[in-house]
């Protein structure tokens, strides 16, 4: 092997005073020459989707030391984005991926690590991480701990944490369910360890590791309670050990190509908007050029192929016994270009070892669920630099929409307005100074787009932000509308009453006022107070970027 990394920290008399500190740890002597390599944990018992995690930490440390490697654990912090939602502490949630990036590479070259497996699961933890291997640019590989199994109630119905718990909470407050039910599904809706059951954020993050190369065949779908993941953890720390042997590093993967086919896998399966920001910073730290516009350009020619939850039917456990994400390549075969992994094949050698694919969960081309992939992109006065829209959770019927604004200044302001049944049919609900500046931190808001299904108005009240949106949301939610209302973009003029029109096939999102009103109303707009004064997300509101830009810091 050539000259190791870890060579700074263990070969030559100089490093005598490094070496001994080693064996401090109880490293023996002999395993010096080898590999060393770094396992960031993100395991807490904080969050469903961590606390496996101690078994596949032992099954990865197994692994690395039969490949020939030497193992060192070290921690990093999550945020479950189900607990922190509705208060103070979601904003929170979107800046940890820059800080979970900061600290792996912190750790990674302050000890020479030779390389690293990053095991993760949740939200913003799995593209912090992937943020850090494209910029330390060494030996990388990702173990995603998987999903959790779907509760189980009676005559086969199957629970889920949004569906059952977030707009379970509306449909009791409306009176549909009564107080037992409620608690039944507050019982059932997170049975196992694991990510939430639909493809919400952190799944959908999984599935795109996997497709862009980052973690092995199979990992992305695999169950969190499964055997499978145990010997997916296994291999992976085999697998980093040779990776370190080849010096083949994440940015000889992460390409263009690896990108786009990211993105068309994203639309197939009408993924999580948040991955539109987590695949802009990840494309920013490979050095790939990536436009928010790119993936506009592919949604018009990628159908969506599957009906998953939350806006459909199907579950990860489906989606991994209908194939995982090698069956949602093959089926879009001619559309996926070819590219290296990390893992060993490349992606059109993975596609052609698909010996079959369950198309009732996993349509052919020729079959689609919708003729366009499950994001878009919408432009117009109201968001000049871009906003997003899951239209893959969007009714037919509110496909194209207009109606008058209700404008609040915070998500709690919202929320209080819809439980207290001030929002009614033919509104468009404005929630501004939400964005990664005006929250800070961007929150994700689950509970008002949630509250509006679990109130019934789906189908007659949009929803417009500049912050961001869980991946359980479904429903007529724009979000990430940028310039943000804190840096005085257009969403900050908007007043009640003001027609506001949506036409997602048009991918158009207009304010019905006249070009001289809004510059008026512009010479009469201050900028609200910060919320947040103090501490680091203070300091995090001056440097983020807007989400058309994947809200990274400068």
């Amino acid at each position: 092997m050539t000259a190791k990394r870890s060579d700074a920290i263990t070969q030559g008399f100089e490093r005598t005073p490094h070496r001994a500190l080693l064996m401090g740890t109880g490293v023996p002597r002999e395993q010096m020459a080898k590999p060393f390599i770094g396992i960031a944990t993100s395991f807490t018992d904080l969050i469903p989707g961590h606390t496996g995690m101690r078994d596949l930490e032992r099954f990865i440390e197994k692994g690395v030391h039969t490949g020939g490697g030497y193992a060192f654990f070290f921690g990093i912090p999550g945020v479950c984005d189900g607990i922190a939602m509705g208060h103070k502490g979601m904003h929170y949630s979107l800046p940890t991926r820059e800080l979970i990036a900061d600290m792996i590479e912190s750790v990674a070259e302050a000890h020479r690590l030779d390389g690293l497996v990053l095991l993760t699961n949740c939200d913003k933890i799995t593209p912090g991480m992937l943020m850090a291997a494209a910029r330390l640019d060494i030996p990388c590989l990702v173990v995603t701990a998987g999903p959790m199994l779907s509760g189980r109630g009676r005559e086969g119905r199957k629970f889920s944490f949004v569906t059952d718990t977030f707009e379970a909470m509306a449909r009791y407050k409306a009176g549909v369910i009564d107080e037992k039910e409620l608690q039944v599904c507050e019982d059932k809706a997170c049975p196992t360890a694991g990510s939430c059951q639909g493809l919400f954020t952190a799944n959908t993050m999984a599935i795109l590791t996997e497709t862009l190369g980052m973690s092995l065949v199979g990992c992305g779908t695999a169950l969190a309670v499964s055997s499978l993941k145990r010997r997916i953890a296994f291999a992976s720390g085999e697998r980093i050990v040779e990776l370190v042997r080849q010096q083949l590093t994440p940015r000889q993967i992460l390409t263009k190509a690896a990108f786009e086919n990211a993105i068309r896998v994203d639309l197939a399966l009408g993924g999580s908007s948040n991955t539109v920001l987590h695949l802009l910073s990840i494309a920013r730290e490979a050095g790939v050029d990536l436009p928010l516009a790119e993936f506009d350009r592919l949604s018009r020619s990628t159908p969506q192929l599957a009906s998953m939850n939350p806006g459909g039917i199907h579950f990860m456990e489906d989606l991994d016994a209908a194939g995982g994400v090698p069956a949602v390549l093959y089926q879009l075969r001619d559309r996926i270009l070819d590219n290296p992994t990390l893992t060993g094949p490349t992606v059109k050698e993975v596609i052609a070892a698909v010996a079959s694919v369950d198309e009732e969960v996993v349509h052919p081309l020729s079959n689609p669920v919708r003729a366009e992939g499950g994001i878009a992109i919408l432009v117009g006065n109201l968001t000049p630099d871009g906003a997003v829209v899951k239209q893959s959770g969007v009714s037919e019927k509110m496909m194209v929409f207009e109606g008058a604004a209700r404008c609040f200044d915070s998500e709690e302001g919202a929320m209080a307005a819809l439980m207290g049944g001030k929002v009614v049919a033919g509104d468009v609900v404005v929630i501004r100074y939400e964005g990664p500046k005006g929250g800070p931190g961007m929150r994700e808001m689950l509970a008002p787009t949630a509250t509006l299904m679990g109130l019934g108005l789906g189908d007659s009240v949009a929803l417009i932000t500049d912050g961001r949106f869980s991946g359980g949301t479904r429903g007529p939610c724009i979000g990430h509308i940028s310039p943000e209302a804190a840096e005085g973009g257009p969403i900050a003029l908007v007043e009640d009453g003001d027609r506001i029109r949506l036409d997602i096939p048009a991918r158009r999102l207009e304010l019905l006022v006249d070009t001289a009103t809004l510059a008026a109303r512009r010479t009469r707009w201050v900028c609200p107070e910060p919320k947040i004064k103090s501490g680091w997300l203070a300091r995090y509101a001056k440097v983020v970027t807007s989400a058309n830009t994947g809200a990274v810091c400068k």
